[in-house]
């Protein structure tokens, strides 16, 4: 049996509220974490929090939850700071789905969204003083899979866990 993840049970507006979290084991899923979060840089720290403490105890590689904690962490900030403009009147939704072979971080807020295919590339000589698009493009790198909604709002990353015996090739 699969959840409908497109339903939002409930926002919380106080940032010290207790929020709506939907924590459940669904097969093919090890864990399953639906959560909406106020534009708060402490309360989306403890949402990376609860994801990192849920790869520690499924033993993924330290560089994959590195890789993972990055991508989630700039994605995060991304949509407080850029697309809801740290009002803490907007909210971001988080959505994370861990399998035993990848998780897939879902990360969704109110802004107008923007075009990532517009954002320069931050390694070009004419780029490489200004900060845009550094995060999208960190995601892009620790991530193996990176795709942005139609309207810009929202992005979906996917990390393959790498075997435990291929850690070294």
């Amino acid at each position: 049996m699969q959840a409908d993840l497109s339903v939002v049970t409930g926002f919380a507006l106080d940032p010290v509220a207790t929020v709506d979290v939907e924590m459940t084991k669904i097969d093919p899923w090890l864990w399953c974490y639906d959560r909406v979060i106020v534009s708060d840089s402490t309360i989306a720290r403890q949402v990376l929090d609860e994801m990192l403490a849920q790869l520690e105890a499924q033993h993924w590689q330290q560089r994959d939850i590195f890789a993972v904690h990055l991508a989630a962490e700039e994605a995060l900030a991304n949509a407080i700071q850029h697309g809801n403009g740290c009002d803490a009147r907007k909210n971001v939704r988080f959505v994370c789905l861990l399998y035993s072979d990848r998780i897939r971080i879902e990360i969704t807020d109110e802004g107008q969204g923007f075009d990532p295919s517009a954002l320069h590339d931050p390694t070009c000589d004419d780029h490489l003083h200004s900060p845009c698009g550094r995060g999208v493009m960190l995601m892009r790198v620790f991530m193996s899979r990176v795709a942005f909604n139609a309207r810009g709002n929202g992005v979906t990353m996917e990390k393959d866990r790498v075997p435990r015996e291929d850690c070294w090739k």
